[in-house]
């Protein structure tokens, strides 16, 4: 593995809630143009994972390196400002807000690569051809919208922030087998335009539709790691760590 590919890397990774200890020694890594899945059953650690990624937790241990920067001990908006993007769960749209203003908050400057090549720049015209659904809909406030509506434009409100990397948690989860159809398709186009993404997922086929790579957490701790052509072929693994 190339250390110049790298744009995201943890290691030792561990995280609290108050004195509950969740993650333990996590290390992972998202090289450029990959989309890596994060997989494990409900309470594994997924979530908590990726918001020790963003610095969202007060309480967490070890290293994590993005675009070659130390952001161990970063806040969120610094990660964000790096261009590490976060999709949260629950969306939390600004439901007062149109999808237009809602996207307007996101805004951040165009980016470079460190050998000076432009990064992805997104637009709102831009987005509403990967999320047509919005393009129907640029004026209505955020709180008049469906569940999948609101997952689609939590995610293009992160793309106005032109990420490097977006971390995306849970996008399959409670939301219409139509939304999780564009869902996938939409990391996929991403990823043909140079967005990496580490997601966490307990859908498998979702995962093994848009993965590369996937790294199984049970209780806070890593416990498989592969190729996601890998893990779809490895009963056993998913029998211990992914079936319900």
């Amino acid at each position: 593995m190339d250390s110049k590919d790298v744009l995201l890397e943890a290691k030792g990774l561990q995280a609290w809630y108050g004195a509950a200890q969740i993650l333990y020694d996590v290390d992972l890594n998202v090289r450029r143009g990959e989309v890596v899945a994060l997989m494990g059953r409900n309470g594994a650690g997924k979530s908590t994972t990726l918001k020790t990624l963003m610095g969202m937790l007060a309480k967490r241990k070890g290293q994590i390196r993005f675009m070659g920067k130390d952001i161990s001990k970063s806040d969120p908006h610094d990660a964000a400002r790096l261009g590490l993007g976060f999709v949260p769960e629950d969306r939390r749209v600004f439901t007062d807000l149109t999808v237009m203003e809602n996207l307007a908050v996101g805004r951040q400057p165009a980016r470079h690569w460190p050998d000076g090549t432009a990064a992805p720049l997104w637009t709102p015209e831009a987005l509403f051809k990967l999320f047509p659904n919005l393009g129907e809909m640029p004026q209505r406030p955020g709180g008049r919208m469906s569940g999948g509506e609101q997952q689609m434009l939590t995610v293009a409100r992160t793309l106005m922030g032109n990420p490097y990397l977006v971390l995306l948690d849970e996008p399959s989860e409670g939301v219409a087998p139509v939304i999780v159809e564009q869902m996938a398709q939409m990391i996929l186009e991403l990823k043909a335009q140079g967005v990496s993404i580490l997601l966490s997922e307990q859908n498998m086929h979702f995962a093994e539709l848009v993965s590369d790579r996937a790294y199984v957490l049970e209780k806070g701790q890593i416990r498989y790691q592969a190729s996601m052509a890998e893990l779809a072929a490895n009963d056993e693994v998913r029998r211990s760590y992914l079936s319900v």
